[in-house]
């Protein structure tokens, strides 16, 4: 980007007063030299097409805007352009001499009486602002950002104004700063997160709020610098508001967020060596972090190496296996088996980052195991994640319980990093009464008792299969004992799998096949001759006491 500006004399003053007004060839400087307010014009022509109200950093080399006033209207007339500050008190862009078309003017400002007049000063964090005689602040352009983010800069949502948010929005192109159609911040439905938009299409989307107040972002090391940069990212909330801010490490370089006309957030930092502005972050990265990539129950794992992948919610596959393996994830994974109802418990994932399309219950006073009750009695909730917010606010909204009812969409695994949540969702094979403790292991009460009885069964097929082949030295027919012994390993799998929860009944009833089936081989094998021998009878008592043990639990979705 390339911005012509002006001849300029620079102000030797850092503010504007009433009936002083700023014109195209001349600045004013903030009091530590680091911003300059003044006339630019975004084009490749000599000729100023047209002219903006900004602000800029002052010491970097390559003209970098970080505000614009009049990004809407640009100023034509240059001849009679100029900026002024009324007693009202205003600050009004105008292209005419007094009393001509106003370009741009300030709103919103409040008003105090006051005897002095007020004046207009840039801060050296690069602030603007209308100030009264005793030093309150009437307006700031903070309060009004365009396309950048900078330390001390709030991104709010206002209790007071439900339904806003500041927003971030990026220029329309490489010289056009009217407003694109990228825009970043808090989501103005529900207060708790994050939102990369293009128009009204979500292209990412942070975590829900869960509660952290200092969140220190990892540290950027420059290319032969000294020291690294450390971004510390700070949620206040107050009765009034929740905002979002970020302040930097000292003696770090001019660092900011700033929002692309290609729809990228980035973090980038002056290096004055090289004198270029070095990216050290952006987002959406990476690639599966973009909004609904990996599809309905499936995850982008961000903590998965080398390269972050989707993957499915345990209990889930891929809904289209050829798509997923060739790297196309937008059809999600579906449920290797469906749900029961309410008797399904929940499976807990830790360190994930929750799913969009959720509603908040419970008035922001639940406890965990509310939270939990509250989806549980309710069949068609399908995941639930609480977090205790703190209790920095009187209105007494210190807990938040998110409970899902649709498809789990745009869900992440983010690892231990500050913002994580533990996503509870409802899975076949959790008991009912552990919701919210269905870890691994749960799994594992499942995992470890079917190998152990399916080594045992493995046993009992080898020994009839050397039968069956002769290499038995010991009949079965001769040797009760030997058959007792059998015949105990297998009552033993049925006994074992009786004191697994109920909800592994599916376990239950394949094993349960499985024996049957063996049995039947074993005493059509006692005789031969195919006569009804005391054996044959001995055998299909014993069958009949099998499927006695067995038949129950195959019965289990029917009762």
């Amino acid at each position: 980007i390339i911005l012509i500006l002006l001849p300029l004399s620079v102000s030797a003053d850092d503010r504007l007063a009433p009936g002083k007004p700023l014109f195209p060839n001349s600045t004013i400087v903030s009091d530590g030299g680091a911003f300059t307010l003044g006339f630019f014009s975004p084009s490749n022509s000599s000729i100023p097409a047209g002219l903006y109200l900004g602000i800029w950093y002052n010491d970097v080399p390559e003209l970098t805007t970080v505000w614009v006033a009049n990004r809407e209207t640009p100023a034509t007339n240059t001849t009679t352009l100029m900026l002024s500050l009324t007693n009202t008190p205003n600050l009004v862009l105008s292209d005419g001499d007094v009393g001509g078309r106003a370009v741009w003017m300030t709103t919103n400002v409040a008003t105090v009486l006051g005897s002095s007049p007020p004046v207009a000063v840039l801060l050296n964090n690069g602030n603007l602002v209308i100030r009264s005689s005793n030093g309150t602040t009437l307006w700031q352009s903070f309060d009004h950002p365009t396309d950048t983010f900078l330390p001390g800069m709030k991104l709010r949502i206002q209790y007071n104004k439900p339904g806003t948010s500041d927003r971030l929005v990026s220029w329309k192109g490489p010289g056009d700063p009217s407003p694109g159609s990228f825009s970043y911040g808090g989501d103005p439905i529900t207060f708790l997160q994050v939102i990369l938009w293009d128009g009204e299409r979500r292209v990412s989307r942070s975590g829900p709020w869960t509660g952290y107040l200092v969140k220190s972002e990892r540290r950027y090391q420059q290319a032969n610098a000294s020291a690294d940069i450390i971004i510390y990212l700070a949620v206040v909330d107050s009765d009034e508001e929740i905002y979002i801010t970020y302040s930097l490490s000292d003696g770090a370089p001019h660092t900011r967020y700033v929002l692309t006309y290609f729809g990228e957030y980035l973090v980038q930092s002056w290096n004055s060596k090289t004198s270029t502005w070095l990216v050290l972050g952006k987002w959406p990265s990476p690639e599966c972090n973009r909004y609904g990539y990996c599809g309905a129950y499936g995850y982008c794992d961000e903590t998965a190496a080398p390269t972050p992948t989707c993957k499915c919610f345990d209990g889930f596959k891929p809904a289209n296996t050829v798509e997923w393996t060739n790297g196309r994830f937008s059809a999600g994974c579906r449920r290797k088996e469906p749900l029961q109802g309410c008797t399904d418990g929940f499976l807990a994932l830790p360190r994930m980052k929750s799913p969009d399309r959720f509603s908040i219950v419970g008035g922001g006073t639940s406890t965990f195991e509310e939270c939990a009750a509250e989806c549980n009695r309710n069949c068609s909730c399908v995941a639930y994640a609480y977090a205790n917010l703190g209790s920095g606010r009187s209105r007494g909204d210190v807990t938040r319980c998110l409970v899902w009812s649709g498809d789990l969409v745009d869900t992440g695994k983010i690892g231990e990093e500050l913002g994580s949540d533990t996503l509870n969702v409802r899975l076949v094979g959790v008991d009912a009464t552990s919701s919210g403790k269905g870890t691994k292991r749960n799994v594992m009460k499942i995992v470890l008792p079917v190998l152990g009885s399916s080594f045992l069964v493995f046993v009992c097929i080898s020994l009839a299969w050397l039968k069956l082949k002769g290499k038995l030295a010991i009949p079965l027919r001769d040797n009760p004992y030997l058959l007792t012994t059998v015949w105990c390993l297998l009552l033993y799998c049925v006994l074992r799998l009786q004191i697994i929860e109920p909800t592994q009944s599916r376990a239950k009833k394949h094993l349960g096949e499985l024996m049957i089936g063996l049995t039947d081989i074993h005493c059509k094998r006692c005789d031969g001759n195919g006569q009804y021998s005391s054996y044959f009878l001995h055998c299909k008592l014993n069958e009949v006491q099998l499927l006695s043990a067995v038949k129950p639990l195959n019965m289990t979705k029917s009762a």
